[in-house]
């Protein structure tokens, strides 16, 4: 079950089938498309994704998935895919509060989003080794980008896991804090961004992608920066800014 809260400026979504440790299914994933579709159409500043129970999301739920007539692609090209570009492209700074296993789908889930906080006990990984598959989500690039090659193909071979606080360390996620400041946390940092200037964060998080990407080096992104600091000039958001510092107060800024 997928639940979307709006408070504010700041959207949650929720995954809630802690009976599965989230574990998402097809239903799942179409439910976690229209909660992102929803905070988008609202509106929000941020966005705060978490999982209820022992776990983040445990990956793919394959309970009565049949291997011989599973339509595999059709659930990774066909649905998730498009639902992690989604996330990815969310107009709006976007965290994550993860705990537990964070494993395959889970996993790609975290690496669509922005800002991740992790317990530093939570499980990080694709363990697909145990099912002759292989790492999907876009865990690959991650790994090998953060990692290189030969730790990368390591942990896959191995079918190993990260603990949070081993994942932090080499790079792949924001921080490490104990299971249970992990939500407070992403919360207060998303409450936080959502009340400043969050039409340069998105040009941030756009060039950002481009690097990402592979479509930009370093004078493209200079340029990327450039034309970005143009567009912002004409924000009101940045006039305050300007204001707030010439003023010597504290800038209140609308996304704007």
């Amino acid at each position: 079950m997928i639940e979307l809260h709006i408070d504010g400026d700041v959207a949650h979504v929720v995954l809630n089938n802690p009976a599965k440790l989230n574990a998402l299914d097809e239903a799942a994933l179409r439910s976690l498309d229209t909660a992102y579709a929803d905070a988008e159409a609202a509106g929000v500043r941020a966005l705060v994704l978490r999982g209820e129970g022992r776990a983040f999301c445990a990956g793919r739920d394959i309970s009565g998935v049949d291997p011989a007539t599973d339509d595999v692609r059709g659930y990774l090209a066909g649905l998730l895919t498009p639902l992690l570009k989604r996330m990815a492209r969310f107009p709006a700074p976007t965290f994550a509060a993860a705990h537990g296993a964070c494993l395959g789908v889970g996993l790609g889930l975290l690496i669509a989003t922005d800002v991740v906080y992790v317990a530093d006990t939570a499980k990080v990984g694709s363990p697909f080794a145990a099912l002759g598959a292989t790492l999907d989500s876009g865990g690959h690039a991650l790994f090998y980008e953060r990692l290189g090659a030969h730790r990368t193909l390591d942990l896959i071979y191995s079918g190993g896991l990260l603990s949070g606080e081993e994942a932090v360390r080499l790079g792949l996620f924001s921080r490490s804090l104990p299971a249970a400041e992990v939500h407070e946390a992403v919360s207060a940092a998303a409450l936080a961004a959502a009340s400043g200037p969050t039409a340069a964060f998105v040009e941030s998080k756009r060039i950002i992608a481009l690097l990402r990407e592979d479509r930009a080096g370093l004078w493209e992104t200079v340029a990327a920066e450039n034309l970005a600091q143009e567009a912002l000039r004409d924000t009101a958001d940045y006039r305050e800014g300007f204001a707030a510092f010439q003023e010597k107060r504290r800038p209140d800024f609308t996304g704007r």
